[in-house]
């Protein structure tokens, strides 16, 4: 039916502007292209009744909006601004230049487009919740939240905005403006899930556990089992020692959603238990996630900065310290040649030369092999 009546619309517009064509437009082809959705046919064909120069401001609009439909923003966009130069006015044409520059992603030229709007008309809550968006996109928080805060003024029941300004006051640390923007928008609508998960995120700040229980519980019902949740759930269960829950809900996670948090919490529900064996598992697997695998190796590039610079006690603190996260042939290796090279400790060079070559190093380090062999022989005969 929206379809239809936009159609409808059209064909009356095009009725209008026969006198300004050279060939009448032929309604029956034109609402068959629209009721199909060719609006590139439907372009084209306009293009030939309303040859340039078009002056005409309904012919204009016709052009510039079944371009738009059919994808052609830039031809879209040349014949809003037509239609604006001849009447600026035209809020319709602000509006479609500014969404045009949105859809093609061009921010920096959607928001002076936006901002006319606003300096004509302060209680466009569309143009406030874009210019919102923008602002964020630029990582302008505080810009972010003033539009925020006066799209709200203006809509208070609109979820997106409400979830959003609700977000950034809890992050502010504003937890009173954050309850008073949800309380508004989620009593006209208790069961939305953006206001729900944005409800679940205060809750759990305000370690109101109860609440979060209930608003997490109405989650899952909904569908929602999304690690966020899950996690603040586990959370809440746990605080009101309500530990077979609280693994219930880690539980529900698929595999790859846990991380270092969620494994904690299930260590430290099996521990109250007694279960000390699933505690140290899941206590161990919280470490081993809160580590980065790669970190070895960051201790070893530092310590060769340190030993580049001569600087060669902190250069054997550092390759220690990556020892203790992975035992890798390369800082075993280093180390040799820092107690070699550097250090001239005959004793610590040979000791890491043989746990370099005792990892069983892999074929594409042959060249190392070699040389910590004719090195060892070379340190044993001196």
């Amino acid at each position: 039916m929206k379809l239809l009546g936009l159609v409808l619309f059209m064909l009356l517009c095009f009725t209008y502007c026969f006198s300004q064509a050279p060939n009448q437009i032929d309604n029956a082809l034109l609402l068959d292209y629209y009721q199909n959705q060719r609006f590139i046919e439907a372009a084209d064909y306009l293009k030939k009744i309303y040859p340039e120069p078009v002056t005409d401001g309904k012919a204009l609009s016709q052009l510039a909006y079944t371009s738009q439909m059919a994808g052609r923003l830039t031809d879209a966009e040349i014949y809003y601004q037509r239609i604006y130069s001849m009447d600026t006015t035209s809020q319709s044409a602000l509006i479609s230049m500014a969404g045009i520059n949105m859809r093609r992603g061009n921010i920096t030229k959607a928001e002076p487009y936006y901002l006319q709007l606003i300096a004509k008309d302060t209680t466009n809550f569309l143009v406030y919740k874009q210019l919102a968006n923008i602002r964020r996109q630029k990582y302008d928080i505080m810009g972010y939240v003033n539009y925020l805060v006066r799209a709200n003024k203006l809509n208070p029941q609109d979820a997106d905005v409400a979830s959003d300004l609700s977000d950034q006051y809890l992050d502010l640390k504003q937890i009173t403006l954050a309850q008073k923007v949800l309380d508004s928008a989620i009593v006209k609508d208790p069961e939305n899930i953006i206001l729900l998960q944005s409800l679940i995120k205060l809750t759990h700040a305000q370690k109101k556990w109860p609440e979060t229980i209930k608003a997490g519980t109405m989650l899952l019902a909904m569908g929602d089992n999304s690690f966020p949740t899950l996690n603040k759930l586990g959370q809440a269960y746990y605080q009101l020692k309500n530990y077979e829950c609280a693994l219930e809900s880690y539980y529900s996670l698929e595999n790859n959603q846990h991380n270092e948090t969620s494994f904690y919490f299930m260590g430290m529900s099996y521990k109250a238990l007694k279960n000390h064996k699933k505690a140290i598992e899941y206590l161990e697997k919280a470490i081993a996630d809160g580590i980065s695998p790669a970190i070895d190796s960051y201790y070893g590039e530092m310590a060769g900065s340190y030993q580049d610079t001569r600087q060669h006690k902190k250069a054997l603190w550092a390759y220690q310290k990556g020892l203790q996260f992975n035992e890798s042939p390369l800082i075993y290796y280093s180390l040799a040649l820092l107690y070699d090279d550097d250090l001239k400790d005959k004793a610590n060079a040979m000791r890491y030369y043989k746990k370099y070559l005792a990892t069983n190093p892999p074929v594409k380090q042959q060249e190392l092999v070699a040389y910590c062999k004719s090195r060892l022989a070379m340190l044993k005969r001196n």
